[in-house]
C-alpha cells in the first residue's frame, strides 16, 4: 500500500527554480494576457494605500485643520479650501473613482488569469494524453490506471489554481504590503515601526500553521489517492463483490479509508481555523498600540489625527495580504508536487518509436517471420527463447499450448507493443523497427479475447474512428459475423447506443462486434487470440463459416485452445514454456503423438472415439451409430 501511494506523499519544495521556469513555459502563448494581468495586479496594489491617505486628508484638512495640513502641491492645489466642497471632491472625484478602478483592475486581471490558467490546462492535458498514446504496454504494466488519471486531472487543476489565483496575485499581495508599508513609513515612521512589532509573531503561528497544513495535506492526497483507487476497483469488479457477499467487509474498507480523509481535513479544517482568527487577533492588537501611542502623539501635538485614523485603516488592510500569502504558499507547495508528478510522467521515454529513417511498405505482401526471437517482460523471467517460425502470405498459421507457453506475446511482438530483445521480427522481409509504426499497424486486424468497446453506437465501435469505411461496409462486417440480425433487432438499430465498456452487451455480443471491426477494416493480417472462447458452440460455428471465407488470400495467426478451430490450418506451431515444440498440420501433428497429441487427448479425454479417428485417419473406423 505504502508504495502504491507514495508519489501522493511526496509533497517536495514549496517552491522550485527548475519546475517554476518549466511551468512559466505554458505561459509563453499567452504573454500578452499574463503582461496585461501582471500590470493590472500591481496598480491594483498601488491603488490599496491611496483610500486610507484620503481619509488622513480629509481629517486634517477639513475636520480637524489644527492637525496640520501639508499636502504635496498638486494636491494642494486641486482640493478647494471650502470645507463641503473639498469634502465631495475627496469623496466623488478621487475616493470613488479609486474604488471603481480598484474594482476594474481586480476583475481585469482575475478574468484574464483565469483565462490564462484555463487554457494552460487544455494545452497541458492535450500534451499528457498525447504522451500517453505514445507510450509503450510495459510502461501501463507498471502504472495504474487511477494515478494516471489523477495526473490529468487533480494535478492538472492545481497547476490550474497556481496559473489562476497564484502566480499573479503573489505578486499582488507583496506590492501591496510594499505599498501600505513604504506609505506607513513616509507618514510616521516610529509609529509604523511599532504596528509592525506584531509581525515576528505572525512570522511564528504562519510558520506552525504551514507545518500543519502541510501534514494534512499530505494525508488528504493519500487518502484520495485511495479512495480513487478502492472506488474504481469495487466499482469494475461490483459483480463478484456482489457474488461472493462481500457488500458488508467492503463497505467497511471503504468506511475506514473515507474517515482517514475526513480526519485529515478536519484537522486542515482546525488549523485554518485558529490562524486566520489568530492574525485578526493581532491585527486587532497593532490597531490597539495605534489608539493608543497614535493618540498619546496626537495629544502631545506629534502626530496629527488624520495620521492615526490612516495608520488605523492601513493595520486593517496590512494583515489581509499575509493571510493570502500563506494560502498561495500552500498553493505553491502543492504545485510544486502536482508539476513534479506530471513532468515525471511527461519526462517518461518513450521506448517504442518511429525509427530516425523509416522504410516503405510498399505493396506488402503479408509475410511474417519470427527469427531466433527471445523475450521477456521482467529481465529475470524469460517468455520466448529462439522462436522461429515464418507466415507465409495467404497462410493460417495457428499458435497453440498451454497457458503461459507465449502465444500472446507472439502477437504483442508483432504489433511492436514491446520490442524483442534477442533476434527479429520481420514483416515482408523488414525488420519491423525499421518501419513506421503507423504503416506496420495499419495491416493488422486483431480480436482479443476480451473485447473491448468505446461509448458510442453500434457503428462507431465498428468504424472505430475510419471514416473511410462506408455505412455499406459496416453493414457487410455485420452480416459477415452473423450479427446483422441482431443489429436490427435493436430500436436504433446501427445507431444504438453502447455504454461504457459495452455494458448493455453480452460478452458474447461484445466478441462479435469486434470481428465485425477487424472484418470493415479489411486488414491484411488477421490476428484471432482466442477470438471464439466467449460464444456459444452454435454461433462459433456459424462465425467459423464466415471466418473460412474471410481469411482465404489472407495471411492469419490465430491463438485458440479450443483445437476444434483450428484444424484446418495451414500450420499449427506448438508452444510450450516458451520455445516451438512442434510445427505441423493438424494431421501430421497426431501422427507425432508428441505435445499436440497429448493436449487433443485432454480436449477430448470423454470422446475417445474421436481421437482415434483422427489421429488414425477417418477411413481407417467406421462411423459411429
Amino acid at each position: 500500500m505504502s508504495n502504491t501511494f507514495h508519489e501522493e506523499e511526496v509533497l517536495g519544495k514549496a517552491y522550485d527554480s527548475r519546475l517554476m521556469r518549466r511551468l512559466l513555459q505554458y505561459l509563453r502563448p499567452y504573454w500578452r494576457m499574463t503582461l496585461f494581468a501582471l500590470i493590472a495586479i500591481l496598480l491594483y496594489g498601488m491603488l490599496q494605500a491611496v483610500p486610507g491617505y484620503l481619509l488622513k486628508v480629509e481629517v486634517d484638512r477639513y475636520l480637524d485643520p489644527t492637525g496640520g495640513q501639508h499636502l504635496p502641491p498638486v494636491l494642494a492645489r486641486f482640493l478647494s479650501r471650502n470645507p463641503m466642497t473639498g469634502i465631495a471632491q475627496i469623496a466623488f472625484v478621487l475616493f470613488l473613482p479609486t474604488v471603481f478602478l480598484s474594482f476594474f483592475l481586480e476583475f481585469s486581471q482575475s478574468f484574464a488569469m483565469q483565462m490564462v490558467g484555463q487554457k494552460v490546462m487544455y494545452d497541458l492535458r492535450k500534451q499528457i494524453f498525447l504522451h500517453l498514446q505514445r507510450l509503450q504496454m510495459s510502461f501501463f504494466d507498471r502504472n495504474p490506471v487511477g494515478r494516471l488519471v489523477t495526473r490529468v486531472t487533480t494535478d492538472v487543476d492545481v497547476l490550474n489554481d497556481l496559473f489562476a489565483s497564484g502566480v499573479v496575485a503573489i505578486f499582488g499581495d507583496f506590492f501591496t504590503l510594499l505599498s501600505i508599508m513604504v506609505v506607513m513609513l513616509e507618514l510616521n515612521w516610529k509609529l509604523a515601526l511599532l504596528t509592525f512589532s506584531v509581525l515576528p509573531v505572525i512570522v511564528i503561528i504562519t510558520a506552525a500553521f504551514r507545518r500543519a497544513v502541510r501534514e494534512s495535506y499530505r494525508r488528504i492526497r493519500v487518502a484520495i489517492a485511495r479512495i480513487n483507487a478502492y472506488l474504481q476497483e469495487h466499482i469494475t469488479g461490483m459483480s463478484v463483490l456482489q457474488l461472493f457477499n462481500r457488500e458488508e467487509r467492503s463497505f467497511d474498507e471503504f468506511e475506514e479509508i473515507n474517515r482517514a480523509h475526513m480526519e485529515a481535513y478536519k484537522d486542515s479544517i482546525l488549523a485554518y481555523g485558529l490562524f486566520y482568527p489568530a492574525v485578526e487577533v493581532l491585527g486587532a492588537v497593532a490597531v490597539g498600540i495605534i489608539l493608543y501611542m497614535g493618540g498619546g502623539m496626537a495629544l502631545r501635538g506629534v502626530l496629527s489625527v488624520g495620521t492615526a485614523i490612516a495608520f488605523i485603516q492601513y493595520s486593517q488592510r496590512f494583515f489581509r495580504p499575509i493571510q493570502d500569502l500563506s494560502d498561495k504558499y500552500n498553493l505553491l507547495q502543492a504545485a510544486m508536487a502536482s508539476s513534479e508528478r506530471i513532468f515525471k510522467l511527461l519526462d517518461t521515454p518513450v521506448t517504442i518509436e518511429d525509427p530516425a529513417e523509416p522504410k516503405p511498405l510498399e505493396h506488402p505482401r503479408g509475410q511474417v517471420e519470427f527469427q531466433q526471437v527471445g523475450f521477456a517482460y521482467k529481465d529475470n523471467h524469460r517468455v520466448l527463447e529462439n522462436v522461429c517460425f515464418t507466415i507465409e502470405p495467404g497462410e493460417t498459421v495457428a499458435v497453440v499450448g498451454h497457458t503461459g507457453a507465449g502465444k500472446t506475446t507472439l502477437t504483442n511482438l508483432l504489433l511492436r507493443f514491446y520490442d524483442v530483445q534477442d533476434g527479429r521480427v520481420a514483416f515482408d522481409s523488414l525488420d519491423i523497427r525499421e518501419v513506421r509504426l503507423r504503416d506496420l499497424r495499419k495491416n493488422f486486424g486483431i480480436v482479443l479475447q476480451d473485447p473491448f468497446l468505446f461509448s458510442g453506437t453500434i457503428a462507431s465501435n465498428i468504424r472505430l474512428g475510419s471514416e473511410w469505411i462506408t455505412d455499406a461496409q459496416v453493414r457487410a462486417a455485420a452480416r459477415q459475423v452473423n450479427l446483422l440480425e441482431f443489429i436490427e433487432s435493436l430500436p436504433a438499430g446501427f445507431d444504438e447506443p453502447v455504454k461504457e465498456r459495452g455494458a448493455t452487451l453480452s460478452v458474447g455480443q461484445k466478441q462479435l462486434l469486434s470481428f465485425a471491426r477487424a472484418l470493415a477494416h479489411n486488414p491484411r493480417i488477421l490476428i484471432l487470440d482466442e477470438a471464439t472462447s466467449s460464444v456459444d458452440p452454435e454461433t462459433e460455428h456459424l462465425l467459423r463459416e464466415g471466418l473460412r471465407r474471410l481469411i482465404e488470400n489472407r495471411t492469419s495467426l490465430v491463438i485458440a485452445h479450443r483445437l476444434s478451430t483450428i484444424q484446418n490450418a495451414s500450420k499449427i506451431v506448438v508452444m510450450h514454456k516458451g520455445h516451438v515444440r512442434e510445427v505441423g498440420t493438424h494431421q501430421e501433428l497426431l501422427q507425432k503423438r508428441g505435445i499436440y497429441f497429448k493436449l487433443y487427448q485432454l480436449q477430448y479425454k470423454d470422446q475417445e472415439f474421436p481421437v482415434a479417428r483422427a489421429v488414425l485417419g477417418a477411413e481407417s473406423l467406421p462411423e459411429r451409430s
